[in-house]
């Protein structure tokens, strides 16, 4: 697209009004940028979402639409995939952070790309598969999502899916979309359940009723809830930053066994984290650890 043609869009986005909670957003379904993926990841390189490496070894990515309240399109998420492809494969990215405003994280999925779908069309293309392609295998390396203000719909899933949620204690939550005339399709369902138990999810989802940060924290949805957005962020920070200082191997490890918690029963969950467990003494890192403790050292990790 040439400068002019981008500045004149770029212009006429902006005039576009705001979308409310569950109303369409108000920029249309577009083709993501092309870009060179073997490049760094730079906030210059996408238009929905910003990138940066705050802290050592922390790379965070903030979701970017603050007209449309950050809600998620397929745009959106193709530029998301990118930079958790590129922070997956950075040797200086060890941690990640996923946020969004102060006002919301992401008030949900954009109603206007929805809406005119037919079911052939959803089901041919796969529709909102992709949301969660790199959250449910492919990213190895521990995902925080810090929540300010607005988790709705698939901006809560988004969260959902991330391996530790902070948030502030005046985060809003919720499965919405029976209130739309359809249910939550990026695991909602699955993973809302997961957290706080069949009874309590099924009354979120078949009301549609939002919940606290707060509430989020007692339930177990949340890690731990903050009275500010600013204590959030530098909690946030904090936490993956201090991820980032451990052994690389050793985190990969912790990240899969407790995943494998969520899909096997105690006992085979148990005899897998055994195993695991057995190949870190093939780590270099494990002797490195080990023999640092003893000599009340700080261990120097190989990431071997």
């Amino acid at each position: 697209m040439q400068r002019s043609a981008l500045t004149s869009l770029t212009r006429s986005l902006t005039r576009r009004p705001v979308a409310s909670r569950f109303q369409p957003s108000s920029l249309p379904l577009v083709a993501p940028r092309v870009r060179n993926l073997s490049s760094p990841a730079t906030s210059s390189n996408y238009e929905y979402i910003q990138v940066s490496e705050p802290r050592p070894g922390v790379g965070q990515v903030t979701l970017n639409r603050p007209k449309a309240l950050n809600a998620l399109c397929t745009p959106l998420i193709n530029e998301l995939n990118a930079a958790l492809t590129e922070f997956q494969s950075s040797p200086t990215v060890r941690a990640i952070l996923l946020t969004g405003s102060q006002k919301a994280f992401a008030a949900g999925a954009d109603i206007k790309e929805m809406a005119p779908l037919t079911f052939s069309q959803a089901y041919t293309t796969s529709f909102i598969e992709s949301w969660s392609n790199l959250t449910t295998g492919a990213l190895k390396k521990p995902l925080i999502a810090a929540v300010s203000g607005h988790a709705l719909g698939g901006g809560c899933e988004l969260a959902l899916m991330a391996d530790i949620i902070y948030c502030t204690s005046s985060a809003n939550f919720g499965q919405p979309e029976i209130k739309l005339g359809t249910i939550p399709g990026a695991g909602g369902s699955q993973r809302l359940t997961r957290a706080v138990g069949k009874a309590k999810a099924m009354e979120l989802i078949l009301t549609g009723k939002s919940f606290s940060g707060e509430e989020a924290e007692r339930w177990g949805v949340a890690a731990r809830s903050f009275a500010t957005y600013e204590e959030l962020m530098e909690a946030a920070l904090k936490t993956a930053e201090t991820i980032a200082g451990y052994s690389k191997v050793a985190v990969m490890a912790a990240k899969e066994v407790v995943n494998k918690s969520q899909d096997l029963p105690l006992r085979d969950g148990v005899e897998y984290e055994r195993r695991v467990f057995h190949s870190l003494f093939g780590s270099q890192d494990q002797k490195i650890g080990m023999k640092a403790f003893a000599e009340k050292k700080k261990a120097e990790w190989s990431d071997e």
